[in-house]
């Protein structure tokens, strides 16, 4: 599950300490994940070996995941208050679970708190991001960079231990196909043969190409950096592949989500000091917790030992 260190221009625990949080995502995300695990093969091996015994333990099991100490209900409306039934709906059982707290270390911090759009709580696109990526996979989903003391709108960033990818996301209805066609225009045809232009989205690749480039070369710091033009769904058609460029039409999908999804390494210093500049040169806008709210978050971290 990749993790969320920035959203737009919200406040973000992350850039309040980048070598922390991770790791201690990771830790929390494993714990509770064998906890949950383990408590739902109990569960399992019970129904078996009682079968008509009643699920006495579910409403436990159901709010049993608890991240820093914020126990989190179960969705699940009460006539389906049975166990899942397989392991992969478990994982996916979790995996919702975890993501409005991702949300919240993404929106908030000790004593600092952003307002949120509610419509992230139901947004696909960055659950993908968020649920379909390995752990060490931080992502920046459109952050608002702070550029000479002007706002500056970025792309999706995904920083990996191996490099950065910018990310610009084309959907278009079934069937249509995308033609990459110039620097400053690219075509839609649809299934009934109608023709649009579109902005080409290399222009706000570039565009954040340029600023983390000018970050990291501020440092001294080389990383490689690829932009990449992503559509699940539809086709990409072109003569050539723009410079440093992979475009990720619906038949090329598969091959780079697998290559996303092989990446097996552990955080590495350099990556989290890249996330550490880029962060800081974001813009944030946040205002101050109430004092009577609460942040039980942190409880979690307190219990493993992180200063």
């Amino acid at each position: 599950m990749a993790q969320l260190i920035k959203l737009e221009d919200y406040i973000s625990r992350y850039e309040w300490n980048v070598y922390r949080y991770p790791s201690q995502f990771i830790r929390m995300k494993q714990d509770n994940w064998k906890k949950l695990h383990d408590m739902w093969l109990d569960e399992e091996m019970m129904e078996e070996t009682v079968p008509d015994k009643p699920v006495s333990a579910f409403s436990k099991w159901k709010s049993f995941l608890t991240l820093g100490s914020r126990k989190m209900e179960s969705e699940m409306p009460d006539e389906e208050n049975a166990l899942p039934k397989t392991e992969n709906d478990l994982k996916h059982y979790f995996l919702d679970q975890l993501f409005p707290i991702q949300l919240k270390w993404a929106s908030s911090t000790v004593t600092d708190v952003s307002f949120s759009d509610k419509n992230y709580d139901e947004n696909d696109q960055l659950k993908y991001f968020l649920q379909r990526f390995p752990d060490t996979y931080l992502v920046m989903y459109y952050p608002i960079f702070n550029i000479k003391k002007a706002p500056v709108d970025g792309e999706i960033i995904l920083i990996s231990p191996i490099g950065i990818e910018i990310i610009h996301i084309i959907e278009k209805t079934a069937g249509a196909i995308i033609t990459a066609d110039n620097e400053r225009t690219w075509l839609v045809k649809e299934k009934n043969k109608q023709e649009s232009k579109m902005l080409s989205p290399m222009l706000a690749l570039k565009r954040t190409e340029q600023i983390i480039k000018s970050i990291l070369n501020l440092e001294n710091i080389e990383y490689p950096i690829k932009k990449v033009v992503l559509s699940r769904e539809n086709p990409i058609t072109f003569h050539g592949e723009p410079y440093n460029t992979k475009l990720i039409g619906k038949h090329e999908y598969e091959h780079w989500f697998g290559e996303k999804r092989q990446l097996v390494s552990p955080l590495k210093s350099q990556q989290l000091k890249i996330a550490e500049l880029l962060l800081k040169n974001c813009q944030t806008t946040s205002v101050k917790r109430p004092e009577w709210e609460a942040d039980d978050d942190l409880t979690f971290s307190a219990n493993n030992g992180e200063n």
